[in-house]
């Protein structure tokens, strides 16, 4: 049975989990693994990680993806702070890392020299690539899609465009999860820990796979997103007077009530449209109509038409209309103290178990600021870790 604090789940409670990780796919292990009660404690460089600072499009990594997790910063080019390294590793049930492949090898710190001493460690290596000719290539987000056929898919012909999110590294991440969870089932049966690598390319063409199968099936390359033929006639984004709305007609039973619902009689009247192919076929023929009609309304005049018709549709929303969405406001996102203090909420891991959600009241973890706590959970003196922080080997906030 699951622990709970706060009324959250928390079905990992007593799992501990080191992280040696930056920028978004190995932080995004650990934030699911942190979501549902693992203690995760995050290795930082002196200083702090260098993703609390980018700016831009970077400024959200740190934390959306490292929320509800412990700080150390460790000096890994020092023999102390490896020493530590190891005593942290030493004791847990799972390590995740995103290195360059060899990084964590060279430090002393491979799976190998870990399970000597510690046999039931889980291992997750998230990479760019899995073993092949590619592996020792450095990977992201954005070549990972560039390279796997995400980003040709996206975009109009000719011009490639990556997803509008690290849907990758996420994905990645998650996959990584799926890993770790399956082998620490296996742990029960076997009392062993294993490597577990997940990667971006890998993941990339998972995601695409749809479109593989397609051409295998068909043996017709599938199209550019933008420029594809739609399997159903009314599946697109329309204009109206004011914001733009999705629709989805998917079915012949949705297509009479969408047609009922818009009052299109002489649409439902012409009997040779009322199977999904012959729409499809009739495509120019359907659409003007359809968008001429939508241009007169506003969005919410026909979200209010179709909202509880069980026809798809959907709003245009941006990012930043998230935090005030009636359906997140539910349990979607969980308050959040910035590093500066400022208060925000963030999503939460998208899971219901036992009827409850994962989250709570989370406060994002200054650089070091859990590392005089976690070396004296390791049992180190006090005169110890005093001399670890005052030789540089560990940084404190």
């Amino acid at each position: 049975m699951s622990a709970e604090t706060n009324g959250a789940p928390t079905p990992l409670a007593g799992i501990t989990v080191i992280e040696f990780t930056h920028m978004v796919m190995g932080p995004t292990v650990g934030h699911i693994l942190a979501g549902l009660g693992a203690e995760v404690i995050r290795i930082e460089p002196i200083g702090g990680d260098r993703t609390r600072k980018l700016l831009g499009s970077g400024s959200g990594y740190f934390p959306m993806y490292n929320r509800g997790k412990q700080s150390i910063c460790l000096d890994l080019k020092s023999d102390d702070g490896i020493a530590v390294a190891k005593d942290l590793c030493a004791k847990a049930d799972i390590l995740v890392e995103n290195f360059r492949p060899g990084a964590l090898d060279r430090l002393g710190l491979s799976y190998e020299t870990l399970a000597e001493t510690n046999p039931g460690i889980i291992y997750c290596s998230e990479k760019g690539f899995l073993p092949g000719p590619y592996e020792e290539r450095t990977a992201l987000d954005e070549v990972a899609q560039m390279m796997g056929g995400l980003a040709y898919m996206t975009g109009p012909p000719g011009r490639p465009l990556r997803a509008g999110s690290s849907v990758v590294d996420v994905t990645g991440g998650m996959f990584g999860v799926i890993g770790v969870l399956a082998a620490l089932e296996e742990r029960h049966r076997t009392g062993k820990g294993q490597k577990v690598v997940a990667s971006l390319f890998e993941t990339t063409i998972y995601l695409v796979g749809q479109h593989m199968a397609q051409f295998a099936v068909t043996g017709k390359a599938a199209s550019p997103m933008p420029a594809r033929i739609s399997a159903w006639a009314i599946y697109d984004v329309f204009e109206t007077r004011d914001e733009p709305v999705f629709i989805g007609v998917v079915s012949d039973v949705l297509w009479e009530k969408f047609c009922r619902v818009f009052q299109l009689d002489d649409l439902w009247a012409d009997e040779s449209i009322r199977t999904n192919n012959e729409r499809v076929k009739a495509r120019d023929r359907i659409l003007p109509q359809v968008r001429e009609m939508f241009a007169g309304m506003t969005r919410d005049e026909i979200v209010a038409m179709l909202e509880g018709t069980g026809l798809p549709f959907a709003p245009i929303g941006r990012p930043e209309d998230m935090f005030d969405d009636p359906q997140l406001a539910e349990g979607g996102l969980e308050d959040v103290t910035l590093d500066s203090g400022e208060q925000t909420r963030l999503p939460t891991i998208p899971l219901q178990m036992g009827g409850k959600r994962p989250g709570s009241h989370v406060t994002l973890p200054s650089a070091g600021q859990d590392s005089r706590a976690v070396l004296a959970a390791l049992g180190y003196s006090d005169e110890r870790i005093a001399a670890l922080t005052s030789s540089g080997a560990v940084g404190t906030a």
